[in-house]
């Protein structure tokens, strides 16, 4: 079934309260710093080249990516459980929902013996209210994909690749909560890469 959103973006939720371009982009900017804390160490990870690609900066790289897909897969379940989700946005979750946890496991398998599990995860009432529910669907996603764009020079062409399977579809999900949240899907035609820093803040909150 065709995403409805994807064709009502320039009529739907742009008067919504949390749901301007404005508020979304410092909200995404605030939550990623305890993430490279805890997944990526002291080191900061910029959207810049490293001094040399490894398969130990692959790693680094990696486990903040199976971070992020940890927290997004566990967003929509919780989404999903409460239970407070209709139409559009309750098909939303449902499906990139499961696309996450295929995310999840596929880093896992990728990592192998280094994949770390995953901890507590908080959203308050971000899956429970509809509208707090589409705003944060759209910071995550954009952030995930911002953070990959960031990272992908750090990579081997091995890791690069990996993580290019996933960078297209955390693209597509981007564009649907935005369809979604009544904003342009694609709002530029270059992204503009962040650091695992930026990223961390911006995910800090949703950390137990």
């Amino acid at each position: 079934m065709r995403p409805r959103g994807l064709g009502q973006h320039t009529r739907r939720g742009k008067a919504s309260a949390g749901l301007t371009r404005g508020g979304l982009l410092a909200r995404s900017l605030t939550v990623v710093g305890a993430l490279a804390g805890r997944a990526v160490g002291a080191a900061e990870l910029g959207a810049t080249t490293a001094p040399q690609p490894s398969p130990a900066r692959d790693r680094q790289i990696l486990s903040f990516g199976l971070r992020i897909e940890r927290l997004q897969a566990a967003f929509y379940a919780e989404a999903l459980r409460a239970g407070r989700l209709s139409g559009e946005s309750h098909q939303f979750a449902q499906v990139v929902g499961r696309e996450e946890q295929a995310h999840v496991r596929y880093l896992a398998a990728a990592l192998g013996s280094s994949a770390h599990d995953g901890s507590g995860f908080r959203f308050g009432d971000a899956t429970t209210d509809p509208v707090k529910f589409i705003a944060t669907a759209v910071s995550l996603e954009e952030t995930g994909l911002a953070v990959y764009n960031g990272q992908g020079v750090n990579l081997t062409p091995a890791a690069l690749a990996t993580a290019a399977r996933l960078v297209s579809v955390e693209a597509r999900h981007a564009a649907w909560a935005r369809a979604l949240a009544g904003e342009l899907p694609a709002p530029v035609a270059v992204d503009v890469p962040i650091t695992v820093a930026q990223a961390s803040r911006v995910l800090a909150p949703f950390l137990a």
